[in-house]
């Protein structure tokens, strides 16, 4: 049964947005290769994030709750050489298939298989397997490219690896290897990715280096963790920073938000639209940057998106592209192939919910052109299970003209299980 949303009012009220996703896998995965136990503030309760905690349950940690998830947890690790051989169930979680690879591939001696549901399935592991192979790891893919993903522990050796496409993910599972291989191991970057898991890393005593685009790591014997505390995701936020923008008679504040330099590509690019935000900075929690976000309605331009902005807001994109149906003039995003290796292709269910509901966009090989059409009239659009459209479509469906209805609203749990409620709140807000 479709969930409609209506056409509405403004939004207006406060909340702190749940807790970065991308900061939650990386603070489970981390605490499970530590030494001791390590706490985590605030981790995503979130399906996603419960995929990557029962993944370092199975592999041997210990993991401890108190009120629920969004609350606190106590991981003890088994250390970086501990992980007991297993078969992971990754569901729909693409962070979790790629970046926990690295760390496993140079455990000699175990064996483990990473499978998920059927959109994982048709998600490539190519891009981590090839340079995985070159380090000296075993892994067996079907079709040599898609899950399931079968690694059997290896010995691995340092090198330098020149990305072709900037990819945190990418970065995180080599990085992870690069502390199992017998040298140093480099990752060069044509663009900065997001940065939570060399931060992470470099806190829990790693021996790491950033400079010009190269990140180096050195073999580790241990990794001793520190408290994490996990900010609220920008990611999540940027659904109602868009939908404040095209509300008229908006203002919400987005409390306590992950502003790592790495991750606000949605806030230069909806400035440089018009957008009306404040970001008032609020000191640090865990290593990350915060800030409260203030956003109120602002009439938008077309814009011109790629280079290194991509891997800045390569999340947000499908939301630049609504915010542009609404802007006056074109708005080209280009450099954008990443995008097709999402939960969805995101270019082709992108073009595809918004075309449906009277927008006019054009998909193109690395990203789409958008021409502002002064809104959208509405209609129905599919989620594909991809967490990001479902919630865009509900957006879309607050500032049409005749409402919209999502098919699979329920895909929007894998990120965001509290996004209708929270939504309402602000409607309920503005009433």
């Amino acid at each position: 049964m479709p969930t409609r949303f209506d056409p509405a009012g403004p939004l207006r009220g406060s909340l702190r947005p749940p807790a970065d996703k991308s900061v939650s896998h990386r603070a489970a995965l981390i605490a499970a290769m530590g030494e001791g136990t390590t706490t985590v503030e605030g981790y995503l309760d979130a399906a996603d994030t419960r995929s990557t905690l029962a993944a370092v349950q199975a592999l041997g940690a210990r993991v401890e709750t108190a009120d629920g998830l969004g609350s606190r947890l106590r991981i003890q690790g088994m250390g970086l050489r501990g992980a007991g051989s297993a078969e992971i169930d990754v569901g729909n979680a693409g962070t979790l298939l790629r970046l926990l690879p690295g760390w496993l591939a140079g455990q000699e001696g175990g064996k483990w298989t990473l499978d998920g549901d059927d959109s994982i399935r048709r998600r490539p592991v190519d891009r981590i397997a090839d340079p995985l192979r070159q380090m000296g790891a075993r892994l067996a893919a079907r079709e040599e490219r898609l899950p399931p993903l079968q690694v059997t522990g290896a010995a691995l050796h340092g090198f330098t690896y020149e990305m072709p496409i900037a990819s945190a993910q990418v970065k995180s599972c080599l990085l992870f290897a690069g502390l199992l291989a017998d040298s140093e191991t480099a990752v060069v970057e044509s663009h900065p990715s997001r940065d939570h898991t060399e931060r992470m890393l470099a806190a829990a005593g790693a021996e790491l280096h950033s400079v010009d685009g190269t990140v180096t790591i050195q073999p580790a014997q241990r990794l001793e963790p520190a408290a994490i505390v996990v900010p609220a995701d920008i990611s999540s936020a940027a659904f109602f920073l868009v939908a404040a923008t095209l509300l008229g008679g908006s203002e919400v504040v987005l409390e306590s938000v992950g502003v790592n330099p790495t991750r606000t590509g949605i806030l230069t690019i909806l400035g440089r639209m018009g957008a009306d935000i404040e970001v008032e900075p609020r000191g640090e929690t865990g290593g990350e940057p915060i800030a409260d976000l203030r956003v109120r309605p602002a009439e938008l331009r077309g814009t011109e998106v790629g280079g290194a902005e991509i891997p800045l807001a390569i999340d947000e994109l499908p939301l630049v592209a609504l915010a542009a149906c609404f802007a006056e003039g074109t708005t080209t995003i280009r450099d954008a192939a990443e995008l097709r290796r999402k939960e969805s292709d995101r270019v082709e269910t992108v073009c595809t919910a918004l075309n449906a509901l009277g927008g006019e966009v054009e998909p193109t090989a690395d990203g789409m052109v958008v021409t502002g059409s002064g809104g959208l009239r509405g209609g129905t659009i599919a989620s594909h299970g991809d967490h990001r459209i479902a919630m865009l479509g509900a957006v879309a469906g607050l500032a049409s003209r005749e409402g919209v209805a999502v098919e699979g609203m329920d895909a929007a749990a894998v990120s965001y299980p509290g996004f209708e409620r929270d939504l309402g709140s602000l409607l309920r807000g503005g009433s």
